[in-house]
């Protein structure tokens, strides 16, 4: 039998990373509709927070102590909570539908 290698050698191996990378990328596509207005406010500030999701986890990974990592982690872990506040605000101005997708992750 052969065996498989799923040796995490860097932040990009990392699946949440990926997918929060894909999760910008949406952001940054349904933000494009907000209105002009918003560009430095709502339409900003969701944008900031989506990239710092995988930026966190990219710099624990390369802080080289467990203890930096776990606490880059729980840093990202608010980005996420702040991003979800806003697409609520933003889905409570209707510049969002509830079901719109994100569809890259």
């Amino acid at each position: 039998m052969g065996t498989t290698n799923n040796t995490i050698k860097s932040y990009r191996d990392l699946i949440v990373w990926n997918k929060s990378m894909n999760l910008v990328v949406d952001i940054y596509e349904i933000s494009k509709s907000f209105p002009k207005d918003e560009l430095f406010a709502l339409t900003s500030q969701i944008r900031r927070s989506s990239v710092s999701i995988p930026s966190n986890i990219a710099e624990g990974s390369k802080r080289g102590t467990r203890k930096d990592y776990r606490n880059f982690i729980r840093i990202a872990n608010g980005s996420t909570a702040e991003l979800l506040t806003q697409l609520e605000i933003d889905y409570k101005l209707k510049y969002i539908d509830q079901d719109q997708p994100l569809r890259n992750i």
